[in-house]
């Protein structure tokens, strides 16, 4: 740090030099060849650095997701049979880097969307339990990425996050399986969710009892590419 302020010291020093000399004043040879030197050193490691934070860049990967391939499922078992439903895909980029696993990005799903196929149940579903007027959206912000990612061929990861629904963030976990090939992904997402651990509403009563947990299976397909090009620039299929 005190090399890096008298490096500092001495370039400022460089710049009012023309209005020294209008003085008569001039620095010793040894002092203008010390400055140099330092002045020199600090603009290789300004160089360095901003190549390093290029490299990095270059380095991290963007998977966007098509909400028009994706299906979001659940799937609660009950005591006489399985209920089946999906919500629609608002958006979904998710950004990371495959040498260190750190992930950003956001997933977005529409609560509102939430269908199981019958009018009753989903009546209920939406105004007791998912409470979607006033929760209309749920997050996933990935925060990190476990397992090797392969830019051609399969790979079997692990995304962490946070996941935000009905006004509260938890740590969730989903075992991915991800299908790569000429820049385009397939893949598939799966997560337990402890809903009635979470605060949501259990729908049992007294003659029907449901699961306390809700699994969520995600298909999706999507453009991958690398952070510092566009996905449409990236994508083969859009410059057709």
């Amino acid at each position: 740090m005190l090399e890096s302020n008298r490096i500092s010291r001495d370039c400022r020093w460089i710049a009012p030099l023309r209005s020294r000399l209008r003085y008569g004043w001039l620095p010793s040879r040894d002092r203008q060849g010390a400055v140099l030197k330092r002045c020199t050193k600090a603009t290789l490691l300004i160089v360095a650095l901003a190549a390093a934070g290029a490299a990095h860049a270059a380095d991290e990967l963007v998977l966007d997701l098509d909400p028009a391939q994706t299906q979001v499922q659940f799937t609660l078992g009950d005591v006489l049979h399985t209920v089946h439903g999906t919500f629609q895909l608002e958006k979904g980029s998710i950004r990371f880097d495959p040498e260190t696993g750190k992930a950003s990005g956001e997933v977005a799903v529409a609560v509102v969307s939430g269908a199981s196929g019958n009018g009753t149940r989903d009546h209920k579903m939406h105004k007791e339990i998912l409470e979607s007027q006033r929760f209309p959206e749920a997050t996933f912000a990935p925060d990190r990425v476990e397992g090797h990612y392969a830019p051609e061929g399969t790979a079997d990861l692990q995304i962490h996050g946070l996941m935000k629904i009905h006004g509260a963030a938890h740590e969730v976990t989903f075992a991915t399986h991800v299908e790569s090939k000429g820049g385009e992904v397939a893949a598939t997402m799966r997560f337990m969710m402890p809903y009635v651990q979470w605060g949501l509403k259990n729908p049992s009563t007294f003659l029907l009892r449901v699961s306390d947990k809700v699994q969520l299976d995600i298909r999706t397909a999507g453009h991958i590419h690398p952070a510092g090009s566009s996905s449409a620039q990236a994508s083969p299929a859009s410059q057709s």
